[in-house]
């Protein structure tokens, strides 16, 4: 039998938010890399104290098109339940979620018309070694057993938030040439699997913080565009003066997109930047058709750390008056 063709989907929409605002909402640092003592309990109780309602209301009140929240990262502490990855895992208690956050800031952005896309690495959480082993399985080099089970995984979040979730920012994997492989699984196969509960997701494979901008994949809808330091403008520099020119609006196919931190470090203030350069910065990457994801903390309550808010209104509200 044929394969079918694989269509991109569609990302006007997502060029028509042309910002958004990315959080780290994790059991413990972004990146962390040091396992960490937190119970089930007492991630339940940090999950059910989410005021997901206000955030929707501050997200509405600054202009905020679209939310980008993490899944989980590092921990093996999740925003959400999944019986496939509980029963992978055999973890008893379960570090997902009693709640499912995700579907409840569905919810609460509806009303607003908010869009909901979720980041969630593309591997097993480095610090949870019993989640790890399990997810992993006896290693090949294509990481046949990780991409089978994860597939498993994300399919399932899919299926139950359907159209409530508007796309996903995967973190890796970051071994691309495992994932380019022609036979399943491979990118195309973990992209239908983030697909299954929306087909019309977008869906972004970030394969390390590097400039400049790239795509790995046909099957991803726009680029991870992770930066930090560097605001990137351009392909290239010197001496190749083609590579000066701006950004296309798509690289290789994928929406141009770019992902970078507001505060001095993913999730942490101060802010880094006055108001005049992000706003800049965002109108420069919109006129060549592109988006700009700015990562912005949250308190533990959920609602945007007060420092941030008069950027993220100043920002919102310049992009209202050019519209």
């Amino acid at each position: 039998m044929t394969t079918p063709a694989w269509r991109r989907a569609d990302t006007t929409w997502f060029r028509d938010c042309r910002w958004g605002m990315f959080t780290h909402y994790l059991a413990d640092a972004a990146s962390n890399l040091q396992p960490i003592t937190l119970s089930p309990d007492d991630w339940n109780r940090r999950i059910d104290a989410f005021d997901a309602a206000g955030l929707a209301r501050q997200l509405a009140d600054h202009g905020v098109p679209y939310f980008v929240i993490t899944l989980g990262q590092n921990s093996g502490f999740y925003l959400s339940p999944n019986a496939a990855y509980d029963a992978i895992t055999g973890i008893r208690p379960s570090k997902c979620s009693r709640r499912d956050l995700i579907a409840d800031l569905a919810a609460a952005f509806k009303p607003h018309g908010i869009r909901l896309l979720v980041y969630l690495p593309g591997m097993a959480p480095a610090t949870d070694a019993v989640a790890k082993a399990k997810l992993e399985g006896v290693d090949d080099a294509r990481h046949t057993t990780l991409q089978r089970h994860w597939e498993a995984v994300c399919r399932e979040w899919s299926l139950r938030w359907g159209r409530g979730v508007s796309g996903w920012w995967i973190d890796g994997p970051y071994d691309a040439p495992a994932y380019q492989h022609p036979d399943e699984p491979n990118y195309r196969s973990f992209a239908t699997a983030l697909k299954a509960g929306n087909p019309d997701s977008i869906v972004a494979f970030n394969n390390g913080l590097r400039t400049p901008l790239y795509s790995m994949t046909e099957y991803e809808d726009y680029t991870p565009g992770e930066i930090e330091r560097d605001m990137t403008v351009s392909p290239g520099h010197l001496p190749d003066l083609s590579r000066l020119a701006p950004y296309p609006e798509f690289i290789n196919g994928a929406r141009l997109h770019v992902l970078t931190i507001m505060g001095e470090w993913w999730g942490k203030g101060p802010v880094r930047f006055p108001d005049e350069l992000t706003i800049g910065y965002t109108k420069f990457i919109n006129s060549r058709g592109g988006v700009v994801s700015w990562d912005v903390p949250l308190t533990r309550a959920g609602l945007i750390e007060e420092e941030f808010r008069p950027q993220v209104a100043a920002l919102g509200r310049a992009l209202r008056q050019d519209a």
